[in-house]
């Protein structure tokens, strides 16, 4: 009989068993109870063991927690950081796209004034080969005029000598008529001739060389004053007129 029937016996039944009896069940009784204690502590001890272990284990995975919280934290902090420099970068860049534009603009224009100014400065350049070659043919003109006008001169002097010395003598042609020996290339009239031509041509020279000087003024006040450096050549000539005279 083992000790869960003896506790469901009744006193009556137990008062009737002997002592060896009751002796016998009480130390099987005590047995089984060390036994169960002994179990129990041993379950205790598991249970503490185990106890132990999972407390390590929470407090380790609360210091990993506390870990991840902090980088968490600090991931939180960068990206708030990345965020703000993404939007300063953004605004920056949006500067720029305006800045890069504007200066696009600007030097476009200063690309259309540059070469609205080159054209212009090409003209220009074409204007003064035009009026240097003009010059150099007033220049060979009035030299011709200048050398027709000393040979003149000197055709003048001989002739005058040669009717001073010259017996001044009428020819006769043989049909009433007379002529002069000294001829008629000589005579003042064909002198005054000449010299009224000259006259006009220079006049004429003068009037282109007023013609050529006028637009240069207004070539040296939208361009910079680039005529300035043709201004010796109108001296030039207009000295050279002058030295004809």
């Amino acid at each position: 009989m083992d000790g869960a029937e003896v506790s469901q016996l009744p006193d009556e039944e137990l008062l009737m068993l002997g002592k060896e009896d009751l002796v016998r069940r009480l130390r099987r009784l005590e047995n089984r109870n060390m036994d169960l204690m002994l179990e129990h502590g041993n379950m205790m001890k598991d249970v503490n063991r185990s106890l132990q272990v999972h407390l390590h284990e929470i407090r380790s995975l609360k210091e990993v927690n506390q870990k991840l919280q902090d980088d968490n934290q600090e991931l939180r902090e960068l990206c708030c950081f990345l965020d703000d420099d993404r939007q300063k970068g953004k605004k920056v860049s949006r500067e720029w796209q305006r800045f890069g534009r504007y200066t696009a603009s600007v030097l476009w224009k200063d690309v259309g004034l540059y070469q609205q100014k080159l054209r212009e400065l090409e003209a220009s350049q074409e204007a003064l080969r035009t009026e240097n070659t003009d010059l150099k043919e007033i220049v060979l003109m009035l030299d011709e005029e200048r050398s027709g006008a000393g040979s003149r001169s000197s055709i003048d002097s001989q002739s005058s000598l040669s009717n001073l010395n010259g017996s001044g003598s009428v020819r006769d042609v043989g049909d009433g008529s007379s002529t002069s020996s000294t001829g008629s290339a000589g005579s003042p009239d064909h002198h005054n001739h000449l010299h009224k031509g000259s006259e006009g041509k220079i006049a004429s020279l003068r009037r282109s060389m007023d013609d050529l000087s006028t637009p240069q003024v207004h070539r040296g006040t939208g361009l910079s004053g680039k005529s300035d450096h043709h201004t010796p050549n109108t001296t030039l000539l207009g000295r050279s007129v002058n030295a004809s005279l």
